[in-house]
């Protein structure tokens, strides 16, 4: 999920949906033992818990709405919620239950509870009710009063980023009001799984439901640029779905409304293009963009230049399932935008050409280069399972399995995990053991992940071939080209 936009949900790029994620563990030194607890209890007294009003204000904003917030989980997306009635109504964002399935609701106790969708937004509204089944007098979070939403006023939100870390805090503040849009901005940490989650007020109130985040580079991580549906567009949602007004079904929405992309021929001549106001606008950030789209093969290495001498380029590339594979702004150097990646399967690719800033307007060249269609060499091709007692990671108690390859820098690599028996995880570790990507959904009817990366440096590689959850179990080919 490296773009621009990052996507936590199955799909479409405006939203901030969903990949279950690797744990990370960490060793720590042990703590030094001591006989006297007087030290102890001096550094770690009810003093030192709550130092001053503001870490008592994070406090009990936390105590008071946490147990109100759940995990959302269906078989192929990860997500929050909100609990706001006592008998089980849940808010959430609509693509974290859009893609159909079983939707289990988990609340802040660990209690694993089944729940229906009764009622999806209209007309791009990116919000959805679970009714959890069979529950009384569960506690709630209350919406704020409408326009009381202030820029600069203290913010926090409450989720499970990567699926992974249920309960996690964050704080921030409201960094930008979008009345057009109707979103709230914030520099409270938002990530994949965060979706649909509550976005609160000092008072534990909710302002808005967390959906998506802006981010560069490759890393697609949050960079402080989070964005929430304000809880204004709430209280006339939650009136249809309890009317039952509220469609029952998602409604199709495209992550580019109804731009149609321009086909794009492979090792064809440049083509040019201009971005100007009657372009398509991303709506995270008003640049414009235009659209192509290009088949491509697994294995199959793509290079991809944008050059400008009138704006920034900035490039999207997106898969087949409209994932993020890779982005890039400087790449191709000075301002000019290069990716080059291996395409790790079969289909539609989706190439957004955009701009770095806001309303940027000028003329541009495009260029896709391709190597053969033939699936390149395997480096690394493995027919493994995931078996009781086997090892796991400690963070969920998820099987997994480890394998190595030797990469070298620049390097594009493609890593494929598939099973008909679980719902595959897949991360690759660099040589300095930092995570450079993961995924869990190759596509979105099978049951497979698969990776893109460009490695960075030269040496030993670590892929970990993981289930989803703590009951994956059964066989798995991993393959890496």
């Amino acid at each position: 999920m490296n773009f621009k936009l990052l996507s936590l949900a199955v799909s479409g790029i405006l939203t901030v949906g969903v990949a279950a994620s690797a744990a990370a563990v960490v060793t720590t030194s042990p703590v030094r033992s001591s006989t006297d607890l007087r030290e102890f209890n001096s550094v770690h007294g009810q003093g030192a818990i709550a130092q001053n009003v503001e870490e008592q204000t994070n406090i009990r904003v936390y105590e008071k709405a946490s147990p109100a917030v759940v995990t959302v989980d269906t078989d192929r997306s990860n997500g929050s919620g909100t609990i706001i009635s006592p008998d089980g109504m849940v808010l959430t964002n609509a693509h974290v239950v859009s893609a159909g399935g079983t939707v289990n609701i988990i609340l802040s106790d660990g209690r694993k509870l089944v729940g229906d969708v009764v009622g999806f937004g209209e007309e791009g509204l990116d919000l959805a009710v679970v009714k959890i089944r069979g529950q009384n007098n569960l506690p709630t979070i209350p919406l704020a009063r409408p326009g009381s939403v202030k820029v600069g006023q203290q913010a926090f939100a409450i989720g499970n980023p990567f699926g992974k870390f249920q309960g996690t805090f964050t704080v921030g503040i409201v960094s930008r009001i979008d009345l057009s849009r109707g979103l709230i901005q914030t520099d409270a940490a938002i990530n994949p799984g965060n979706s649909g989650g509550p976005l609160l007020n000092s008072s534990g109130e909710l302002i808005g439901v967390n959906t998506s985040i802006f981010t560069r580079g490759q890393g697609g991580g949050n960079i402080g640029i989070g964005f929430a549906i304000s809880a204004d567009k709430v209280p006339a949602f939650l009136t249809a779905v309890r009317e039952g007004r509220a469609p029952r079904v998602a409604q199709a929405r495209s992550p580019f409304g109804n731009t149609s992309p321009e086909k794009l021929a492979l090792n064809g001549p440049a083509i040019s293009g201009k971005l100007t106001d009657k372009s398509n606008i991303l709506p995270a950030d008003n640049s414009f963009f235009d659209l192509y789209s290009f088949e491509g093969k697994a294995g199959q290495e793509i290079t991809i230049e944008m050059k400008s001498e009138e704006i920034d380029p900035y490039l999207i590339l997106l898969g087949p399932n409209q994932r993020g594979i890779a982005q890039d702004d400087d790449g191709a150097g000075s301002k000019n935008a290069r990716i080059t990646v291996r395409l790790p399967a079969d289909g539609t690719y989706t190439l957004v050409a955009n701009s770095y800033e806001a309303s940027e307007s000028g003329a541009y060249t495009l260029e896709l280069k391709a190597s053969a269609t033939e699936p390149s060499r395997a480096i690394l091709q493995e027919e493994g399972a995931l078996v009781t007692g086997g090892p796991v990671l400690p963070s969920d108690n998820s099987l997994y399995r480890e394998y190595t390859f030797e990469g070298r820098a620049g390097q594009s690599v493609a890593i494929s995990l598939e099973s008909t028996d679980f719902e595959p995880y897949v991360a690759i570790i660099g040589p300095n053991d930092r995570l450079l990507a993961q995924n869990d959904e190759g596509s979105d009817s099978a049951k497979n992940a698969f990776l893109s990366v460009t490695l960075p440096a030269t040496g030993r590689y670590r892929v970990i071939v993981n289930a989803y959850d703590a009951s994956g179990r059964g066989r798995y080919t991993l393959t890496v080209r």
